[in-house]
């Protein structure tokens, strides 16, 4: 600031040679006082940058990225139609990781998400997709009005006729989880058949 007001001094008074003039000073700061001004605001300047940028990434970020919307719930349910096993475990993780609240449980429901897990169980040829498939249902079935979405579907036939596994242990967890679950809530799965 400084060397620019210096440059129009001597700029003015080349064209101007006429009148000779002092520059006077009319402040009553000191050196040190100009200083500690400019540093304030400077950092005042900086805070307002930062919150600018900071206010422009959050609208772009929900913009482009909304991370817990219905967009990646039906990207999820959209990944259970692919035949590759990976892609369907891939999305029944992430429907479970979704499946936190009664109202993003039934969203999962509404939009075909159940049904499409179900479908997933009963064609899966490996113990890592039936895990993952039960393991979503499982994070479903926490509401009262998913189990009764689930039962509808036919999910405790689906689920009974599911293969046990002796090496992984967490299939037969879910699978017991499941059908307590139907038991609980007075759906017909006989006790004798846990």
């Amino acid at each position: 600031m400084r060397k620019l007001a210096a440059q129009l001094v001597t700029y003015y008074y080349r064209r101007n040679p006429l009148r000779i003039a002092q520059p006077r000073n009319f402040s009553s700061h000191s050196r040190a006082d100009e200083l500690a001004l400019e540093q304030d605001a400077e950092r005042k300047i900086g805070w307002a940058l930062k919150l600018f940028f900071g206010g422009t990434a959050t609208y772009v970020a929900y913009q482009f990225f909304p991370y817990m919307g219905d967009n990646l719930i039906q990207q999820s349910v959209s990944l259970l139609h692919v035949k590759d096993p990976l892609f369907k475990r891939m999305g029944a993780s992430r429907l479970a990781r979704f499946a936190i609240d009664d109202e993003r449980r039934m969203k999962i429901v509404e939009i075909g998400g159940a049904q499409e897990l179900l479908k997933m169980l009963e064609a899966a040829k490996d113990d890592r997709t039936r895990k993952e498939a039960l393991k979503a249902l499982s994070a479903i079935s926490h509401s009262d009005e998913a189990v009764g979405a689930l039962h509808h579907a036919g999910a405790i036939a689906i689920i009974k006729s599911t293969p046990g596994s002796s090496e992984n242990v967490e299939v037969e967890k879910y699978k017991s989880s499941l059908l307590r679950r139907f038991q609980e809530l007075k759906y017909d799965v006989p006790s004798s058949d846990m």
